[in-house]
């Protein structure tokens, strides 16, 4: 399936609090967007990969998304070499995304930071033709380079070089992060308490939105970072 858009995510519910707003604007455009998480999240405090996948399967569902895969890489253990890269850039070809959407460049996490340089390097190889991939037919895969990437702000706080305006679309992003029940606050839980268990860690998510707003005069926002200089053809593409 061609993509418009490729999330990459470290782990399942990365592209939900870090970019669902603005996979449901591109999505509410009419533009095709699907999600890569490269781990299960195995090593999460609570809940089990099994349960990861279904509140995906969720969360995919609320934000219309058209394609969503999980490459089995070992949480907290993959690395930026060529075996995980082989097999992101055979994701890559797969899709054919105009734009990658990939973890930020650092974090509190350090999958976080790992599979942001995943990201750069898988992208840039894909568009070499004589690395060879295959699809799971058999099927040689053609050469693919997405025309931009760029790194979405997770934990961390980072200096955007972009922010996307999604105020239309804070409740639906909420939503699909709220579709991960065993990772967030839940009064009647069992399991032991974490970062994200909280119950002043969504406010923080909804505070950071309302701060990348703030930076363009909107209600809620998402940053974002580059890996090169963007190009424009008209100072009106701009806001």
């Amino acid at each position: 399936m061609k993509l418009d858009i490729l999330i990459m995510a470290a782990h399942p519910d990365d592209a939900e609090m870090s970019c669902g707003g603005t996979i449901a604007s591109a999505i509410e455009k009419g533009r095709k967007v699907g999600i890569v998480d490269f781990t299960r999240g195995e090593l999460g405090t609570r809940g089990t990969p099994q349960i990861r996948a279904l509140e995906a399967a969720a969360a995919s569902k609320i934000l219309k998304i058209s394609a969503r895969e999980n490459l089995g890489f070992r949480d907290g253990f993959f690395r930026n070499d060529e075996e995980h890269q082989m097999k992101l850039i055979a994701a890559i070809r797969r899709y054919q995304p105009e734009i990658v959407l990939a973890n930020a460049i650092e974090d509190r996490h350090p999958d976080h930071g790992k599979g942001a340089a995943l990201a750069v390097d898988a992208c840039f190889l894909s568009g070499l033709r004589m690395i060879q991939t295959f699809d799971s037919d058999g099927t040689p895969q053609v050469a693919w380079r997405p025309k931009v990437l760029y790194h979405y702000i997770q934990d961390v706080y980072i200096k955007p070089d972009l922010v996307v305006d999604i105020s239309k679309h804070w409740d639906l992003k909420e939503a699909s992060i709220r579709a991960y029940t065993s990772q967030f606050f839940d009064a009647n839980s069992t399991e032991p308490e974490s970062y994200l268990t909280s119950p002043v860690f969504l406010e923080f998510l909804k505070a950071r939105s309302q701060e990348m707003g703030h930076k363009i005069g909107v209600s809620f926002g998402e940053g974002y970072t580059k890996t090169k200089m963007i190009g424009i053809n008209d100072f009106f593409d701009l806001i």
